[in-house]
């Protein structure tokens, strides 16, 4: 578990929880969707996610600077997917699955009375898909999501977002996320922080933290 400071016992304890999304509430896998667009156009499936992995389109559609309608134009034009809009969104975004353990742990917090939200590098079609498949995530009191702000974790512009949105600071934000990097701007700002690599290990450190009370 990282901690935005050292002293736990001198560190209060926190007003809300924000969590990221894949890998902690959804599990997802760009491959899928690699599959699914080589069926329907001119490149092989090692091209297509060759194109996925180095292509900057992903990085700019997740940053906002790319409309969806733009996004699909850009993918045809390099894989020569012959599919229309709809079979693409479907395509690119039924790519994840829940994590059951986690979506009752936030719950749980949230049974506790603590405001939950979601903080997440991803794009239109994807939050579209999950918002329409899995029910859960509409039980959150905000989302900050890059691409409609312009800018990705760890940049610290998203953070402030977090911060304006929610009306906490420090302390009294509890993050966690998969990916130490976007800790790392968190406990900077002296945000709580805790690295997420199991439902079970999340759930004993969310007891220590108060946040639940497993005893």
């Amino acid at each position: 578990m990282m901690k935005a400071q050292p002293d736990p016992i001198a560190t209060p304890a926190p007003e809300i929880v924000v969590f990221d999304l894949g890998k902690v509430l959804v599990d997802f896998d760009y491959g899928i969707a690699a599959r699914s667009i080589a069926d329907r156009s001119t490149k092989v499936l090692e091209e297509v996610v060759d194109f996925f992995m180095h292509s900057p389109l992903l990085y700019r559609y997740e940053t906002g600077l790319l409309t969806t309608h733009e996004f699909y134009k850009a993918v045809c034009a390099a894989t020569g997917y012959c599919g229309n809009l709809e079979e693409f969104a479907h395509s690119f975004g039924d790519i994840f699955s829940p994590i059951e353990p986690m979506i009752q742990l936030q719950a749980a917090v949230r049974g506790k009375g603590f405001p939950t939200y979601i903080f997440s590098n991803t794009n239109d079609l994807a939050v579209c898909h999950i918002r329409r498949q899995f029910p859960f995530f509409s039980n959150f009191d905000g989302y900050i999501l890059s691409y409609e702000h312009e800018a990705m974790k760890p940049d610290a512009r998203l953070y402030e977002v977090v911060e304006d949105r929610t009306g906490r600071r420090g302390p009294a934000i509890l993050y966690l996320d998969d990916r130490p990097e976007n800790l790392a701007t968190g406990a900077a700002r002296q945000w709580q922080v805790l690295l997420h690599q199991s439902p079970a290990q999340t759930r004993r450190a969310l007891d220590e933290l108060g946040v639940l009370d497993l005893s």
